[in-house]
């Protein structure tokens, strides 16, 4: 569903009560008997009012609030608030429970209830029918099958999607169990979730996602279900614009409010709209079982009765650098030589006949159209129940 949203709200849709919970306090950018803060270089100031670590070990979730006094393009001041949060953090303390529509009124409700202990009054029209400028589109998929996250991730490592969605930079953490791709308006993330709720007990910087604090005491319980792991998928929508346009592509041409955004089916969408995309980046070579290069090369010839022999032997020895070093590093290597001999190479897979053979991304597909939400206190019951003891 959704994790992470930011709502910008202008001067006229809230209403400061206590000032002085910010830092600095809000008193300078309005009050003239307060003395009015410099904008600095960047003619701009904040105000800022976050969670403290104390605040989030207690399990104590609150918003992220920057109020920021700037000049727009027409060259008034104006004076907006940030609002940002994880949805599902707000509401269970943590983001492996998952939502559904039918949470929004729950949601809009407690949002206004803790802006409010922090010094913040909005009216509920208002957060309803708040601008989005970011949103993060989830899915928790849980494996119970014995495999594991790292299964799947060290096949989407392999891919290169960086010029078909204009990605510019890839990133590849914690042993490969989790990467991303990076633009300026929006990132791909897979990633292991319980591995890096593991990594954020040693340091919050190590871990893909921030406030772990809040969730910590999750772990203890998670490692105990076997088997259960979890793989993450986020399309993390950085600017509004791109919030426009990505909802466009996907069918959906609705105003990006919160209420709108907030959306199971304009999630699921989203997510799959994405998955297309890296999926067609993805080699279908590999979609072939490779155990050695005679077994792959016979199983091609099977599958393939018309292909030529000089063409079954190259994509065998390229199957074999695939499954050693994936599309990036291969373009990288092989560069120099232009990309003719790439897209000769893809042309000739694609030719491939079809394999009954389950590929990396049935398991991402299946379970984002099914959209169900993870319930996780629920799940780790049932598996319990359902555990055989010898």
């Amino acid at each position: 569903m959704i994790d992470t949203i930011v709502l910008m709200l202008k001067q006229n849709m809230y209403t400061i009560l206590e000032p002085d919970k910010f830092s600095p306090s809000t008193r300078g950018l309005t009050d003239p008997t307060a003395g009015y803060y410099r904008l600095g270089s960047r003619s701009n100031i904040n105000c800022k009012q976050n969670p403290t670590p104390n605040e989030l070990k207690r399990g104590i979730y609150k918003p992220r609030l920057t109020v920021t006094k700037r000049m727009n393009r027409e060259g008034n001041f104006e004076i907006p608030l940030k609002i940002e949060f994880s949805v599902p953090k707000l509401i269970y303390g943590n983001n492996f429970e998952e939502l559904t529509d039918d949470d929004f009124s729950n949601v809009i409700q407690k949002l206004k209830t803790i802006l409010r202990d922090m010094g913040v009054y909005i009216l509920e029209q208002h957060l309803v029918n708040a601008p989005v400028s970011s949103v993060h589109y989830s899915k928790n998929i849980v494996l119970t099958d014995h495999s594991t996250p790292y299964t799947y991730l060290s096949q989407l490592t392999k891919l290169n999607i960086n010029k078909k969605l204009d990605t510019n930079r890839t990133d590849f953490r914690n042993e490969g169990h989790s990467f991303k791709y990076r633009a300026n308006t929006f990132e791909i993330v897979f990633y292991d979730k319980i591995r890096d709720l593991k990594r954020a007990k040693m340091s919050e910087k190590r871990a893909e996602e921030n406030d772990n604090a809040l969730q910590l005491g999750l772990f203890d319980i998670l490692r105990q279900r076997k088997p259960y792991e979890v793989l993450r998928v986020e399309i993390r929508l950085n600017r509004r614009q791109k919030i426009n346009q990505i909802l466009k592509k996907a069918g959906k041409v609705i105003e990006p409010t919160f209420i709108n955004i907030f959306n199971q089916e304009t999630a699921k969408t989203v997510l799959l709209y994405y998955i297309k995309e890296v999926e067609e980046a993805y080699p279908p070579l590999l979609i072939y079982q490779y155990d050695s290069p005679k077994k792959f090369f016979e199983n091609l010839l099977i599958a393939n009765p018309e292909i030529k022999l000089t063409q079954a032997l190259e994509l065998t020895a390229f199957r074999a650098l695939l499954d050693e070093i994936g599309v990036r590093e291969y373009r990288q290597m092989t560069k120099r030589y232009g990309d003719y001999y790439w897209y000769s190479l893809n042309s000739k897979m694609k030719r491939l006949k079809q394999t009954d053979e389950v590929g990396v991304f049935s398991l991402l597909r299946d379970e984002i159209t099914k959209f169900e939400p993870l319930r996780l206190l629920a799940n780790q019951d049932e598996m319990l129940n359902n555990v055989k003891y010898d």
